[in-house]
């Protein structure tokens, strides 16, 4: 999928029309923000090439207006988020996870998601498990701590969509640690120790549903030297 956009005003100041081409290869409504980090890798690379110079800060409040997703996708590394997106503070001590990613290819509406949602008024997030001596959480600590975190949208994404668990099944018979619905669906994550793991359980998955889209992938880690130099 690609797009093209025009553009000639940015940051208050009058620019060359800027012409962007997108190819898109994640899953269209798939829950993973992949919209979001469009907006916000185009957002950086506008400020860089105009040299707006406009801090990380000054690029979320525009992102917010795009999207509650896209100031955490300008930051590319783990946060967690509050509110609608708009209260963000850093997770220490996470290490890059291996993971597998699937979507069974049944695109999610989220307002219909949304308005399925039995109950808004939820407890908030718990409180992330303690970093020891060696800097990082363990991947054991990691995935228990997830177990006591909810995805409120999940529930209502699989009346909609109940390949979703099959999904969400496939991934734990595959051995991931721990598997969740990802944002308002359809897809879903699981966490494995090694990305070998990973690699076997996203082959194995594939074999069996050919037509869902499947891939091991890896998290940014905490300190990420990305992070470091920014």
């Amino acid at each position: 999928m690609s797009g093209r956009t025009e553009g000639g005003r940015t940051s208050g100041r009058k620019q060359q029309p800027v012409s962007i081409h997108l190819t898109k290869h994640l899953p269209v409504a798939s829950g993973i923000g992949g919209g979001s980090s469009d907006a916000a890798a185009t957002l950086t690379a506008l400020n860089r090439l105009c040299r707006f110079g406009l801090t990380s800060e000054q690029l979320a409040k525009i992102g917010r207006d795009l999207g509650a997703d896209v100031p955490m996708c300008l930051y590319t590394k783990p946060l967690i988020a509050r509110g609608i997106g708009e209260q963000i503070e850093p997770a220490a001590g996470f290490p890059a996870l291996a993971m597998v990613l699937v979507n069974p290819g049944v695109p999610v509406s989220t307002p219909e998601v949304f308005s399925a949602l039995t109950s808004r008024e939820n407890p908030g997030l718990p409180p992330l498990p303690l970093v020891k001596d060696e800097g990082q959480l363990a991947f054991g600590d990691i995935c228990r701590w997830l177990a006591s975190t909810r995805n409120d949208l999940q529930a209502p994404a699989v009346s909609i969509a109940p390949a979703i668990a099959q999904s969400l099944e496939a991934l734990t018979s595959a051995g991931a640690g721990f598997a969740r619905m990802s944002g308002s669906g359809a897809t879903c994550f699981g966490l494995f120790e090694t990305s070998g793991e990973a690699a076997r359980a996203a082959a194995e998955i594939q074999a069996r549903q050919p037509g869902w889209w499947v891939v091991a992938t890896e998290s940014i880690a905490s300190k990420d030297p990305a992070d470091d130099a920014a």
